[in-house]
C-alpha cells in the first residue's frame, strides 16, 4: 500500500471525512500534541476547532489547563466578563496564557458568541496542580457557598482548617514528602468534610440550576481530588509518583466525562494524557506507568471517544530518519496531513522509533499505531518555544 493512500490533506473536507469514518459520532475528540509549546500545533488546533464548530456541531473545547481557572475564560467567551488581557493572565495555568494561539482562540470564541445565540464553551480539564498542588480553598468554599444548611461544619471552621494557602502550595512538597501537609489532622478532617459536602450536593441537586449544579459538581470533584492528591504527596513509599500520576489523570478523566455530557468537544492536551495505551515516563531512576485520562475516559465512553495524535516531521533543523514513522510521513505532498493510523500501520514494515534529544518531546511509538484513530502530521515546524536543542 502506498502511504499516500492512507492520508488526505488536513482541511475541512478531510476533517469531516475522518469523522464520518468513525463507528459513531465522538462525544470527545482528543487531539494530542507530542510536546507543549509548538505554536504550529496550536494553530492547527484552532483551525480544526473553527471547522468543527461551524460545520460539525461542536460546542466546546477543553485544554490541558486548570479547570477552575478555565471558568474565568468561559465567563469571558460566553458573557464578556473581564477583558482579554485579564483572561489570558488569570484564566490559564502552566503559562499557557502567554501563547499567541491560545489568545487567538479565546478572541475568536468571544467574537463567535457575540454573533450567535447558541454559545460555544471553554473548559480547562486539568486539576489545579503541577507536580505539587494548590490549596483546596477555592473548590471547597465555592462548593460550600452553593449549598444550603444543614452543612457538616460552619464557614468559619472550614476557613480555620484550611489555614494559609502557602503550606498547601509549597513546591518543595513535590520532591520531599515531609514538606507536604496532606496528612495533617486538619487535612484529614477536610477530606471527611469534602465527602459530606458531596453527599449534601446529591441531596440538593434538584434545587440548583443546570449551571450551578455543573459548577458545584466541578468544585466537588476538584476539592476531593486535590485533598486526595495532597494525601499522597505526603507518602514516602516507592509508589508515590506512580500514584500521583494516576490521580492527576483520573481527575482529568472525570472532568472530561462531565464535559462530554454537554455535547461534542475537541480536547487538546499532551499525547501522554490522551493516548489509549498506558502512559510511561522516566522520572529520575524510576519508570512510571499509569492509565492516561484518555484511556480512563474511553473505559466509560467506548467508541464515543476518538483520538488524533499530532506528529512532527522536520523540527527546526532536525530531520527525522527515513526509517521512522515521521520520516515516512515526510514524503506526503502536503504540509499538514490527516492520516488513518491503523491503515498506516499496515503500510509500514517495522518502522523504527524516532530518537528525541528533548525529554519533553515524545515521538510516535510505531507499536501503538493500532491504538490511534488518526495522525495529524505537520511536515515542518519551528523549534519548541524556549527550547533550542531537540
Amino acid at each position: 500500500m502506498d502511504i499516500k493512500d492512507t492520508a488526505r490533506p488536513l482541511d475541512g473536507a478531510g476533517i469531516s471525512a475522518f469523522l464520518r469514518s468513525l463507528p459513531t459520532r465522538p462525544a470527545l475528540l482528543g487531539l494530542g500534541e507530542p510536546t507543549h509549546r509548538v505554536e504550529e500545533g496550536a494553530q492547527v488546533r484552532n483551525e480544526m476547532f473553527r471547522h468543527l464548530v461551524e460545520h460539525e456541531g461542536y460546542r466546546s473545547i477543553a485544554l490541558e489547563s486548570d479547570c477552575l481557572r478555565g471558568l474565568v475564560v468561559d465567563d469571558y467567551v460566553t458573557k464578556g466578563v473581564g477583558t482579554l488581557d485579564e483572561v489570558m493572565e488569570r484564566g490559564f495555568s502552566h503559562g499557557f496564557g502567554a501563547f499567541p494561539a491560545n489568545r487567538e482562540l479565546v478572541r475568536w470564541m468571544r467574537a463567535y458568541n457575540e454573533e450567535n445565540a447558541e454559545k460555544i464553551r471553554f473548559f480547562g480539564f486539568d486539576g489545579p496542580l503541577e507536580y505539587w498542588a494548590e490549596s483546596p480553598r477555592q473548590a471547597l468554599t465555592a462548593l460550600y457557598d452553593l449549598l444550603e444548611e444543614p452543612l457538616p461544619c460552619t464557614r468559619q471552621t472550614l476557613g480555620t482548617l484550611l489555614g494559609q494557602d502557602e503550606p498547601w502550595s509549597n513546591e518543595a512538597s513535590a520532591m520531599d514528602p515531609a514538606q507536604s501537609i496532606g496528612r495533617s489532622e486538619e487535612a484529614q478532617r477536610l477530606r471527611l468534610i469534602a465527602d459530606d459536602l458531596v453527599a449534601v450536593l446529591d441531596t440538593q441537586a434538584p434545587r440548583l440550576s443546570r449551571e450551578d449544579r455543573d459548577r458545584a459538581r466541578l468544585y466537588a470533584r476538584t476539592a476531593v481530588g486535590l485533598l486526595r492528591y495532597h494525601y499522597w504527596l505526603a507518602d514516602a513509599s516507592p509508589m508515590r509518583w506512580t500514584r500521583l500520576s494516576s490521580l492527576r489523570d483520573a481527575m482529568m478523566a472525570a472532568n472530561l466525562r462531565a464535559i462530554a455530557e454537554r455535547g461534542p468537544c475537541l480536547v487538546f492536551a499532551h499525547n501522554l494524557h490522551l493516548q489509549r495505551n498506558r502512559a510511561s515516563m522516566s522520572f529520575g531512576d524510576q519508570t512510571l506507568e499509569w492509565y492516561s485520562a484518555g484511556a480512563v475516559a474511553e473505559a466509560y465512553l467506548g467508541d464515543r471517544y476518538a483520538f488524533l495524535a499530532i506528529a512532527l516531521g522536520t523540527i527546526g533543523e532536525a530531520v527525522p530518519s527515513p526509517d521512522t514513522v515521521e520520516g515516512a510521513l515526510s514524503e506526503l505532498p502536503w504540509d499538514h496531513s490527516l492520516v488513518d493510523a491503523r491503515r498506516l500501520a499496515g503500510a509500514l514494515a517495522e518502522p523504527a522509533r524516532r530518537v528525541a534529544h528533548d525529554h519533553a518531546y515524545i515521538p510516535l511509538d510505531p507499536d501503538h499505531l493500532g491504538l490511534i484513530d488518526g495522525i495529524v502530521f505537520l511536515r515542518k515546524t519551528a523549534h519548541r518555544t524556549g527550547v533550542e536543542n531537540w
